[in-house]
């Protein structure tokens, strides 16, 4: 698991107490060419809470 993965979106499956994700890995994708800013990047690993 990584290690100190800071993670706000509680209603992620992966979302653990003091806001640390659990996810064995993480895969974030760019929207462009070369990301500027965090608008410009998405968190593939988000996986709704049931």
């Amino acid at each position: 698991m990584p290690k100190d993965v800071l993670c706000e979106v509680n209603t992620c499956t992966y979302w653990g107490q003091g806001n640390l994700c659990k996810a064995d890995e993480i895969y974030v994708v760019t929207h462009t060419e070369q990301a500027k800013d965090t608008k410009e990047t998405d968190c593939k690993t988000f996986k709704p809470k049931h």
